[in-house]
């Protein structure tokens, strides 16, 4: 069944390794963003997934094209047109040193993009389900416009849609996502968030829990979850569940919260815990929203579709760039157990 994903592709420049932005001398260039991440984990998995954006007709642009194209990714629907290529540059944290993102993506095809641009009926054919973040409606009005437009769309054709929240101050106010965001969430079905996301955007915190110190309380988190489907209607609500001790050492996994028909109260699970040694984090929330839609797509159960998801976004903390460059047989073996990490001949 077709995925599609909407949103931006970035250029992404990197000092190499460590490097702070003061010391770099050459960036590494890769491509990466919320949903293009989605989309490349999908087609890994062996999914049909589509990505859909709109990008400058020049080489820059092009290149991004052939990048998502590189690994599986159906690039037809991809608009062309407008002036420039979002930028992020990425100066990679160590021990108690966190990374830094600064953006350069103002005025960038897709953020100047209009309603006009893209015709859902189309893009939305044959397709059984619609994904995007709460980045893309934050990256100008016009933005949040085409969102709104896809959503309703989407949900007029009886698509699964579902949406990761990822909350970026740096791109706007809380007050504004939070009414931006609520608009959206009455199409949405599986909402996807992190521990600090339901928070920034809703207001609707986590009672015993700090992420600052790494403190993730589980009471909490199920709290949030039936906070959000309570105030949404959704059918489940997902949370990623990190516990940082370092730039360089996580805890990770997961929480599902899934609505019982006829408002008779939600059933929770909890994925196993991965001790994780980064390599580089970014993407890692993506590759587990794109491990949750496979395993429903593949017709998962909760427990066992949870236990995929954080398996393949603990796998992609090991693998530098935005994209999780693993397939389903990996991610399943890891599931089933196969951590040791032990060289596979």
């Amino acid at each position: 069944m077709r995925v599609i994903t909407f949103g931006e592709i970035m250029l992404r420049l990197a000092p190499q390794g460590y490097s702070r932005f003061v010391q770099a001398v050459s960036y590494g260039a890769t491509y990466g963003g919320g949903e293009a991440n989605v989309a490349v984990s999908l087609a890994g998995f062996g999914a049909d997934a589509a990505f859909v954006t709109k990008l400058p007709k020049h080489e820059i642009g092009q290149a991004a094209v052939n990048k998502l194209r590189e690994f599986g990714v159906d690039t037809s629907l991809i608009v062309r047109g407008g002036e420039r290529v979002g930028i992020y540059f990425l100066e990679k944290g160590a021990s108690q040193r966190p990374s830094k993102v600064i953006y350069d993506r103002a005025h960038s095809a897709v953020a100047c993009a209009a309603e006009v641009d893209f015709d859902w009926d189309k893009i939305f054919s044959g397709s059984a389900w619609f994904h995007f973040t709460g980045i893309t409606p934050a990256l100008s009005d016009s933005a949040a416009a085409i969102c709104l437009s896809a959503c309703k769309a989407a949900k007029s054709k009886g698509l699964t849609v579902s949406c990761d929240l990822n909350y970026r101050a740096s791109l706007w106010p809380r007050e504004k996502a939070g009414k931006v965001m609520s608009a959206l969430m009455e199409y949405v079905d599986i909402c996807i968030a992190n521990e600090e996301d339901a928070s920034d955007v809703f207001g609707i915190k986590a009672s015993g829990s700090d992420v600052t110190s790494g403190k993730i309380s589980h009471d909490g988190y199920k709290e949030v979850a039936a906070a959000l489907i309570k105030k949404f209607g959704f059918t489940k609500t997902a949370i990623t569940l990190r516990e940082s001790f370092s730039a360089d050492d996580n805890n990770w996994g997961a929480m599902l919260c899934a609505a019982k028909q006829g408002n008779a109260g939600n059933d929770f699970y909890f994925s196993k815990k991965y001790a994780v040694h980064i390599v580089d984090r970014v993407g890692g929330g993506d590759s587990f929203g794109a491990g949750l839609i496979y395993a429903s797509l593949q017709g998962m159960g909760e427990q066992e579709g949870l236990e995929f998801a954080a398996a393949a976004s603990c796998l992609k903390h090991t693998i530098e760039g935005d994209f999780n460059f693993v397939s389903a047989d990996e991610v399943k073996k890891l599931a089933a157990g196969n951590a040791s990490g032990r060289v596979q001949r």
